[in-house]
């Protein structure tokens, strides 16, 4: 995965986690791959760091400032901004589910 890939995937990782639609260990998740792509930055490698059970108490603390040292935008969880920030992440997540099907069903 090329950086660019990882930060757009930590971004969309982000706002679906913002809008309750993925778990905080998936967020650690992903920003443990971002490492692994080549990105980094202190607030990166803690939110990686995390447990599972540190992750739901500590990714609230540790995602916007990870995020801001990558020069990535997190959107707060706002009605107003619940859909600004999915939506990419939303069509994004659609895309790559149907790309997926038709790679599977051509192989």
């Amino acid at each position: 995965m090329s950086t660019e890939a990882a930060a757009l995937a930590l971004q969309d990782h982000a706002a679906l986690w913002s809008m309750g639609e993925i778990r905080a260990t998936d967020v650690v998740t992903g920003a443990c791959d971002a490492l692994v792509a080549g990105l980094d930055s202190p607030a990166l490698r803690m939110l990686a760091a995390c447990t599972r059970a540190e992750a739901d108490y500590d990714v609230p603390d540790l995602l916007p400032p990870a995020l801001d040292e990558l020069g990535l935008t997190f959107h707060p969880v706002s009605i107003v901004h619940l859909e600004v920030a999915g939506q990419g992440a939303g069509v994004r997540a659609v895309w790559c589910a149907r790309a997926g099907r038709r790679r599977m069903a051509s192989a």
